[in-house]
């Protein structure tokens, strides 16, 4: 217990101390979580809006599909894109891997399914009359879907907020595709497998109380941003 103590006392002193090395794997996994996010969203949330509003065949399949890769592990992924962008893999004189972008794709990958899946559950939560009404006072199909999305925004965002949630705390995906390069594609997860494997135990302790923070944060904005959209 009391190695515990004296790890987590030097740990809020290194994390509170500006060190350098500690922010840096901070902000690489700031800037690389935060990339991925905005590019799932962009596909994401359109994706979500179009399942929740059309109906086509295999709809229910599809749905299914996005649930199932809710589950999907990030090692898999990382699997999966490094055999694309491998120097044998299709996309291999890009020269992407064990880069930030590598990182990004494979992030990408994971929570897409994650923003669509939220988005479809947000716009259902939502009265089909308004999109209903909006029709039948004049609005085209654009404006009768900006209309929902408005009254779905707080959900919406709460998908994006848990994706973000989702990237910033896996450690697969960032190992396998950015090979935890100092300075460059080391991410607060990849850092603190690092320090434990080293025996070093106080920048891991750090990064884990800032990981859990980050992730504080995000589940209380998360959990707002819910409470609002049920209204």
């Amino acid at each position: 217990m009391g190695f515990l103590w004296d790890s987590l006392v030097s740990a809020l002193y290194l994390a509170f101390s500006l060190n350098k090395e500690l922010y840096e794997i901070v902000l690489v996994s700031l800037k690389v979580s935060s990339s991925s996010t905005i590019i799932a969203s962009i596909f994401g949330v359109p994706l979500g809006m179009i399942i929740a509003f059309e109906t086509f065949p295999g709809k229910r399949l599809l749905i299914t599909i996005l649930n199932t890769m809710l589950a999907l592990p990030t090692v898999a992924i990382g699997l999966f894109v490094y055999a694309l962008i491998s120097r044998r893999g299709i996309f291999g004189p890009l020269d992407l891997l064990y880069s930030q972008n590598a990182i990004i794709l494979g992030q990408v990958i994971l929570i897409t399914p994650v923003v669509a899946t939220f988005t479809i559950a947000a716009v259902n939560h939502i009265d089909t009359r308004y999109r209903k009404t909006a029709l039948t006072l004049g609005a085209n199909r654009r404006q009768a879907t900006f209309v929902v999305f408005r009254e779905a925004r707080y959900g919406i965002v709460a998908a994006v907020v848990a994706a973000f949630g989702r990237v910033i705390s896996e450690v697969g995906i960032s190992m396998m595709l950015g090979g935890n390069a100092k300075g460059f594609t080391r991410t607060i997860t990849t850092a603190m497998a690092l320090e434990y494997d080293k025996g070093e135990f106080v920048l891991a302790v750090a990064l884990g109380v800032i990981l859990l923070a980050i992730s504080f944060g995000l589940n209380l904005l998360f959990h707002v941003l819910q409470g609002r959209g049920v209204k």
